[in-house]
């Protein structure tokens, strides 16, 4: 019995598959809408946002030097209420869209300059901008949410294809596709994970360490601008307060899907089965009527163990090596 536990505890894929069959068996028990198909659909259109943001944040901490990303959410705010503005002026919602998208690579581009150029460490930089674009999206809207969208713009957020929701289907998944090949099958990707493991010896290797993290944090920002337009066209409104508390769900994920905190360990596919996880427990705890203190409570829970489960299994690793 000893054995198994250690075993799944080691393995964050059979770790993460028993904990979201336990939460599905939970839930269940809790409430009897849980498994219904309507409210399965509903989890999976919220945990689209939420993977993109997650990705971007994974490879972001992945890369080291204490990277974090405290100003998705709120880049996912100021880029919706943009491309809100945006529609509005009379401009095409989906060149409003494309537009979101590059606002994104702006903000990340800005928060890459911030911690990789000017060498602000990433914590204070990026809790820097979150305020500064949270802030900026209040001022733009004046707090009143931007609506009138096309009913074809919903389609992107609220329809589905063969019974999948299409954000998952057209842009998550290829996402992912695409940010797995690059991050495990080229060169780019290599030096991701050896710049988060030791950024010296990266340098040695010839590797442009600041061009890299930059790189990454322009991602994060691309994400979290797609993010925002799939969010918008879910709500079919462009709110300034939409994003927040996205980046804590965001580096709950990264980490409770293995992404080491101190960067240069961790894969997607854990991440992934992270998002299910957060992404159907924070819904089923609504439809159990847990309070929501109670939820917040139970999601940092969740980060400080899985802090200390990739701690645990490092552990573990170091002393193996070390017999």
């Amino acid at each position: 019995m000893g054995g198994f536990i250690q075993k799944v505890l080691m393995s964050r894929t059979y770790f993460l598959t028993l904990l979201l069959v336990m939460i599905i068996i939970i839930m269940s028990i809790l409430s009897p809408y849980f498994l219904t198909v309507q409210n399965l659909l509903e989890i999976t259109q919220f945990g689209a946002v939420i993977a993109l943001l997650a990705i971007g944040q994974s490879l972001v901490i992945a890369s080291g030097n204490g990277g974090i990303d405290l100003s998705v959410g709120s880049m996912v705010s100021l880029s919706g209420v943009l491309m809100g503005l945006a529609f509005n002026a009379g401009i095409s919602i989906w060149i409003a869209s494309i537009i979101a998208i590059l606002v994104g690579v702006l903000l990340g581009a800005f928060n890459g300059f911030a911690t990789s150029v000017i060498g602000l460490p990433p914590f204070i930089a990026t809790l820097g901008t979150m305020y500064m674009y949270g802030s900026l999206a209040l001022v733009l809207t004046k707090g009143t949410p931007i609506s009138g969208f096309p009913e074809s713009f919903g389609f992107l957020g609220q329809g589905t294809i063969l019974g999948i929701p299409t954000q998952v289907l057209l842009i998550v998944i290829p996402v992912f596709l695409i940010i797995s090949f690059i991050v495990y099958r080229t060169v780019f990707g290599r030096q991701i994970y050896l710049v988060g493991t030791n950024d010296t010896a990266a340098k040695f290797a010839n590797i442009k360490v600041k061009r890299t993290r930059f790189l990454l944090f322009t991602l994060s920002g691309l994400l979290s601008g797609i993010g925002s337009v799939i969010m918008s066209s879910w709500l079919m409104t462009a709110r300034a307060d939409v994003g927040s508390g996205l980046e804590l769900q965001a580096i709950t994920i990264a980490v409770l899907g293995g992404m080491h905190i101190f960067g240069g360990k961790g894969q997607l596919g854990g991440v992934m089965l992270a998002v299910l996880v957060v992404t159907m427990l924070s819904p089923g705890l609504q439809i159990a009527n847990i309070n929501a203190i109670w939820q917040l409570a139970i999601l940092g829970i969740i980060l400080i163990g899985a802090v200390a489960l990739n701690q645990y299994s490092s552990n573990r690793l170091s002393l193996k090596a070390i017999k």
